[in-house]
């Protein structure tokens, strides 16, 4: 089969790869009928996530149809229409039982790789490093699915797939980040990055009950589609101080709660942007937290920190004494997927959204690496890209 392949920084190659197989009872090989780039994917194609080998397949954000079950899987059938979480739970351990899937126990089998890092390891995750398990991603024609019974999800069939694949992962990661606001009535909730996560906490926090959102980014064409899509007042960092405006649209106040959709990339401003990429640039800070400093300073007292744009090491100059006399409250993690699609497929199929708005580039498989550039540079008003094999 053909595959999307890593070979280092920027540099990934459309291959001849092995037909996957099934290795456990548990699996599943899905034909993968769409997937996509996720901003998390970026960070791999900029060299920021570690423990990836030359020939790692790729991608994490898929659908298709099942072509062959392992013995013990009892929910799906060949010929089956799916959506697959991007990340792998057991559905056994105590975590996937308290719907907490991203820390399951089973799923990854280099745990011990993160063990030093982290203290414990978390789940398995589709085409995301050694250190998330070392699974192939969903940049090919097919794919395994382990556990499959816990991970995929039916679909309707004559429904188009951009209208169902974002529920794999970008909805419910944007709609988590919401959740964990712990919003309330006339809540006004604040979301650094525009990008396809960023748009589904938007009108996630809509959703359950935000009275208002303000969209926080630098790139007219998404500041733009916050407008449209989330429905959310929008702030460009670049022509005004982000922190002051929040201020004076907030009457002094602040947000009851500040998401953050961007993660260790975050463009930063003058000498602090300056300063985090020059320490990540020679590794002495694994990741740039600008986002974070901003959303904790500009958080009202009392509010929450909701963090679902991807960390992955170490951060530098966090202002830990605002955070703590504030009294804010942090809240972060890989989003359960499987806690959330049946519902968010739900509102799909009920007409409540229509996910398929982010989609701006449709691709071949074997254009995957355009699909990256264009991400990456934001170039012909690219917000996000879906792949065909």
């Amino acid at each position: 089969m053909k595959a999307v392949c890593w070979y280092g920084t920027s540099d990934v190659r459309v291959e001849a790869v092995p037909d996957p197989t099934i290795l456990n009872p548990r699996d599943a090989i899905l034909k993968v009928t769409s997937a996509t780039i996720c901003g998390s994917d970026l960070h791999i194609y900029d060299g920021y996530i570690p423990t990836m080998q030359k020939g790692d397949i790729i991608g994490h954000e898929f659908m298709g149809e099942i072509v062959e079950i392992g013995s013990e899987v009892k929910l799906l059938k060949k010929g089956d229409r799916v959506v697959v979480s991007s990340i792998i739970g057991c559905g056994q351990c105590n975590y996937c039982k308290q719907q907490m899937w991203s820390l399951c126990d089973n799923t990854n089998p280099n745990a011990w790789i993160q063990d030093k890092l982290y203290g414990f390891g978390t789940a398995g995750i589709f085409g995301y490093s050694h250190a998330f398990g070392g699974y192939a991603g969903a940049f090919a024609e097919y794919v395994r699915v382990p556990f499959a019974d816990f991970g995929a999800v039916k679909v309707p069939t004559g429904i188009p797939d951009e209208k169902i694949l974002p529920i794999s992962d970008a909805f419910p990661t944007g709609y988590m980040g919401a959740e964990m606001c712990n919003i309330q009535p006339d809540d006004i909730v604040a979301v650094w990055g525009c990008g396809p996560v960023g748009l589904f906490a938007m009108r996630s926090a809509y959703m359950l009950g935000a009275e208002r959102v303000i969209a926080i980014d630098r790139v007219p064409e998404r500041l733009q589609m916050a407008k449209d899509f989330g429905h959310a007042e929008i702030i460009n960092y670049e022509e005004v101080d982000a922190g002051e405006a929040l201020k004076e649209m907030t009457g002094g106040r602040g947000p009851d709660a500040c998401i953050d959709a961007v993660g260790l990339e975050a463009h930063g401003l003058g000498v602090e942007g300056f300063y985090d990429e020059a320490k990540q640039a020679v590794r002495l800070e694994t990741d740039r937290p600008y986002v974070l400093r901003q959303m904790i300073v500009a958080c009202r007292k009392g509010g929450t920190i909701s963090i679902m744009g991807v960390y992955g090491g170490f951060v530098d100059k966090i202002p830990m004494g605002a955070a703590m006399n504030k009294a804010l409250t942090f809240r972060m993690g890989q989003m359960h997927g499987q806690k959330y699609i049946p519902r968010l497929l739900d509102y799909v199929l009920e007409g409540d959204i229509d996910p398929s708005r982010v989609f701006t580039h449709h691709l071949p498989l074997e254009e995957t690496k355009k699909g990256f550039e264009i991400s990456k540079h934001k170039k012909d008003n690219c917000v996000k890209v879906l792949l065909k094999p």
